[in-house]
């Protein structure tokens, strides 16, 4: 193990620009153990923190504009590609794009310290028109502070194992290893979560064909049809601004405030564009949380509705307010 160990402090700085890229990809590669272990051999004088810090802003900023530029040209497409490889993006582009709504390019300074933030930021970035320049400033900011956060942190580690001869003799023999399984841990953790989540989505997901079978029952009795919701990003309604027939638009953060608009006595049908109906699902557990049980969210959302050829219609700006 110690050779391995020698291996991971001479590699170190090509491994961390390696890895640090592969996740600003959307690559399931976790990096915080990676940086704790880098900060924390700079207390040891194995590594110098100033050329991991490069390494790392280096290799976010060409991860980034990656996406940031395919963001600019293909928009809400590269977004539903991010969400088939990221374990988080798709649950959270709604979420980053209020933020962008909210504070603009700031969202960049912070997006790397929230799981699913970091992978839609740029490209939400780009599809809003930020400018290159802009791009940059606040990308490379945000870069030099999440590194450097977890780089410090590993370096505090450092300095206090450093009093302790035998920790620090067990930390330098066994640091690769000891990395090596922080990471193992960490994707494990994603992947049990991701696992659980889908099998959630799984059992509560309705089809397009029973949902217009009920709104055409309901048309044909004039009973009520089910309470259908959009929760369509707003970039996502930009690109087809239809609805399914009666659907009301409520962002996902939006339904918390609106529970008590939302009725109890019927099914609530809910979808996105999401693949794995991800953000849907997110809704309806939020709803069941609030005491609203007959909630299901479409399978395949609005593209899998307009694919299988059931009308849509414009909408027509109702609200639940």
């Amino acid at each position: 193990m110690a050779s391995v160990s020698q291996l991971f402090i001479h590699y170190g700085y090509a491994l961390l620009f390696v890895w640090v890229l592969l996740e600003q990809l959307g690559l399931p590669a976790p990096t915080a153990p990676l940086l704790l272990a880098a900060g924390t051999l700079g207390a040891t004088r194995h590594f110098s923190l100033a050329l991991c810090l490069l390494a790392c802003v280096l290799a976010c900023l060409i991860g980034d504009l990656f996406w940031f530029m395919l963001g600019r040209r293909y928009g809400g497409k590269v977004l539903r590609l991010l969400c088939r490889i990221s374990f988080e993006a798709s649950t959270c582009v709604s979420k980053t794009e209020n933020y962008f709504a909210r504070r603009g390019s700031a969202t960049l300074l912070f997006a790397k310290f929230v799981p699913g933030l970091s992978t839609v930021a740029p490209p939400i970035a780009g599809q809003s028109g930020l400018s290159y320049s802009g791009f940059f400033l606040y990308d490379g900011i945000g870069s030099i502070i999440w590194a450097g956060a977890w780089l410090v942190a590993g370096r505090f580690f450092g300095d206090v194992i450093r009093r302790s001869q035998p920790v620090l003799v067990f930390i330098g023999h066994f640091a690769a290893g000891l990395v090596i399984a922080l990471i193992v841990i960490s994707f494990i953790y994603k992947v049990i979560q991701q696992r659980r989540f889908l099998s959630q989505v799984q059992k509560m997901r309705v089809d397009p064909q029973d949902v217009f079978s009920q709104i055409e029952s309901a048309r044909i009795s004039r009973e009520a049809q089910p309470f259908i919701i959009d929760l369509r990003t707003d970039n996502d309604s930009t690109t087809d601004p239809r609805v399914l027939p009666g659907a009301v638009r409520l962002m996902l953060h939006e339904l918390r405030h609106n529970v008590k608009n939302i009725p109890h006595d019927r099914d609530i049908i809910v979808y996105c564009t999401c693949p794995n109906e991800e953000s849907a699902a997110k809704a309806a557990l939020q709803l069941h949380k609030a005491g609203i049980h007959r909630v299901r969210p479409l399978r395949g959302g609005f593209d899998g509705w307009k694919q299988a050829g059931y009308p849509l219609e414009e909408y027509s700006g109702f609200s639940l307010n």
